[in-house]
């Protein structure tokens, strides 16, 4: 104990308390933050609970690891300074560093309100989306810029930077003024400070916030910036590397038993069947309408009575409708990535944008194959979240927003042009290959279900910009608007619409995969063609394209994950992923799979984590199977359309013998 007091009083003489005192700071500061979350949350059983507390005492860790890279600047500066004050440095050096410390209030108090905003989008600290959003600044800045009132925000977060830098002057002035120790003693200081940061990257773990079975109680224990460049640093995660596995052979085999595959795998992660339906062959049209962060929630099937989706309703009560479909993720990407290659949300990206994603067996490749003009028609810019090289580069017909005329456009925001302005491009490109007399298969994606939810006036009974339940309703009034248009259309007799939400307006709530919060509407839709019905088979994005493919009957050899929820044989379960964690719902539970090879067993509906028994043992090794399995054959290129077929690979073997 005397020579930890004896170290203190060595490392905090003079100006170096200043240094301990804004570690002090920070910490009280974070704190802060982390109970004004905590409340912005509007759950009080953070609190009630007692669960709070171990998000304090946890955050203080990373708080602690975080200050120490924080302050590093200040104990260079201090490095500068004189042994004892003197007319240039007393006058100028520490002039200096009180100055420099307005900086640092300012990004304190910026990072915060960062956090408040992004946690209100996302019920989260930083994660891998806001290092998304370093990349596509433009569509983030001004979709802030016209969601917020701007110079409200920037004057206050001005107000507030030097009221808070006022604060810590008054902490640390005194210290400041007083004699530095001599040019070896800060040396050794600032050597001592140096190995802080170091540590704390080597000993500091996201798992660490993991310490209950609440997901935003674990999310408070985290620090932003932490978070943020935890998230950086692993923006791709290596499922083999980092999460529990079986043997290769055990892997594959389990994934082939749940898809009803028979006989021996002919080659590495060989998923091939051949999929021979009885009933007579449709070469209908396809339009797939994946609508943004449109929840099952809001439709009166669902139990909204708010009338927000009365054409969706109407076409549910006409067509097929699927009542127990979940996201597998909750981004616009997860469900591009699940709806186009029927595959496992993997950890950390999306294979959308992803290196290495072209030519992959897909949807469109199979429409593509039968002689289908594939199309990926989006109101924005394409070129976010590499939307327009995922799709060229798997031969979609790739339109965006550039090519619409400006006398086109109604109205258009930072993400794109409104959900009207795209049914007309689209309209226009389907027409165009239905006078070619080519078959389509158009995969439209709206955009005006976001953030500010903006739209033109007059539209609805919402007022533009007034929130989410305005955006929805905007977007149900221009599917049915699209409907109308296309009803005049000679080819709307024989296509089949499909209506599916790429994700929910939830993230994670007291657990980290909620299947509430990832429950989306499907309805497919073809007056005369398709039974109007209900279908309450519990499936996820990766059963779609099996399930179009199997609704007209289409013979074709099968590399998909998933399976046609219309199948008597089809397994009921759904596949769920939040970045990090990836799980399985089945029988009202949910197996989590989380890195350094952890698991875990909570109930859907509670959260609360179960003790592992027989089934729940099955369970975790058909998750496990389905996420390596899919891992693997993504990485080896087995997903790939030129990979060797099973022929070509056991007439190689024979080659090498």
């Amino acid at each position: 104990m005397r020579s930890v007091q004896k170290f203190y009083r060595w490392f905090a003489s003079g100006p170096y308390a200043a240094v301990l005192g804004l570690t002090l700071v920070y910490l009280l500061y974070n704190a802060a933050v982390r109970l004004g979350l905590a409340l912005y949350n509007g759950d009080a059983s953070v609190f009630w609970s007692g669960r709070i507390v171990g998000a304090m005492l946890i955050g203080a860790v990373f708080d602690l690891g975080v200050a120490a890279l924080m302050l590093l600047p200040l104990m260079l500066l201090l490095l500068m300074l004189r042994h004892t004050p003197g007319p240039r440095d007393g006058g100028f050096g520490r002039r200096f560093i009180r100055l420099s410390l307005l900086p640092f209030a300012g990004l304190l108090v910026f990072v915060a309100a960062a956090e408040f905003v992004f946690w209100n989008e996302f019920a989260s600290r930083f994660n891998f989306i806001a290092v998304d959003y370093l990349v596509y600044t433009n569509e983030v800045i001004g979709n802030i810029r016209e969601s917020y009132p701007m110079p409200l925000l920037l004057s206050a977060v001005a107000i507030t930077t030097l009221l808070f830098w006022r604060l810590i002057l008054r902490v640390v002035s005194g210290q400041l003024r007083e004699a530095a120790p001599r040019i070896g003693g800060r040396l050794a200081r600032t050597l001592v400070w140096m190995l802080l940061p170091v540590a704390a990257y080597a000993l500091l773990d996201a798992s660490y916030k993991e310490y209950s079975n609440d997901a935003q109680a674990n999310e408070l224990a985290g620090n932003g910036v932490f978070d943020f460049f935890h998230a950086y640093e692993s923006n791709s995660i290596d499922y083999e590397r980092f999460y529990r596995t079986l043997p290769q052979a055990q892997a594959l085999s389990g994934v082939r038993e749940a898809l009803n595959i028979e006989g021996p795998p002919l080659m590495p992660f060989d998923l091939r069947r051949e999929v021979q339906p009885e009933g007579a062959q449709q070469d209908w049209n396809v339009v797939l309408v994946s609508m943004e962060s449109l929840s099952a929630s809001y439709l009166a099937h669902f139990g909204n009575r708010e009338g927000l989706t009365p054409n969706l309703d109407r076409m549910a009560d006409e067509g097929l409708l699927f009542k127990q479909l979940y996201a597998t993720g909750t981004r616009t990407v997860r469900g591009l990535e699940a709806l186009t290659l029927s595959v496992p949300p993997t950890p950390g990206h999306s294979i959308v944008k992803r290196p290495n994603n072209d030519n992959l067996y897909s949807l469109g490749s199979i429409f593509a194959g039968r002689g289908y003009t594939p199309m990926y028609i989006y109101g924005g810019y394409s070129y976010f979240d590499n939307m327009q090289a995922f799709f060229s580069g798997n031969g979609y017909q790739v339109h965006d927003r550039t090519e619409l005329a400006p006398e086109d456009i109604h109205f258009q925001n930072i993400w794109g042009v409104c959900d009207e302005d795209l049914f007309t491009l689209a309209l226009r490109e389907i027409d165009q290959q239905a006078d070619a007399g080519k078959h389509f298969f158009a995969h439209i994606m709206t955009v005006s279900n976001h953030r500010p939810y903006t739209y033109p006036e007059g539209r609805i009974d919402i007022p533009s910009k007034s929130g989410r339940e305005g955006g929805v309703k905007y977007t149900d009034w221009a599917i049915g608007d699209f409907i109308e248009r296309a009803r005049s259309k000679p080819w709307f007799d024989h296509t089949l619409f499909i209506f599916v939400a790429d994700h929910t307006h939830r993230g994670r709530g007291k657990m980290d995969l909620p299947p509430r919060n990832y429950l989306i509407p499907m309805v497919v839709w073809a007056p005369g063609k398709i039974a109007a019905g209900t279908v309450e088979h519990i499936a996820s994005q990766i059963d779609v394209a099996p399930t179009i493919l199997g609704l007209m009957n289409v013979p074709y050899e099968s590399r998909f994950f998933g399976s046609d929820m219309l199948s008597p044989d089809a397994p009921q379960r759904a596949l769920l992923a939040n970045y990090q964690t990836v799980g399985w719902y089945e029988h009202g539970r949910v197996i989590e799979l989380k890195p350094n090879a952890r698991s875990r067993v909570v109930d859907a509906r509670t959260g609360i984590e179960q003790s592992t028994d027989a089934e729940a043992e099955r369970m975790t090794t058909e998750a496990i199977s389905y996420y390596q399995v899919a891992s693997e054959a993504f990485g080896s290129g087995a997903m790939r359309l030129d990979a060797p077929t099973p022929t070509a690979h056991l007439a190689g073997a024979a080659d090498a013998h």
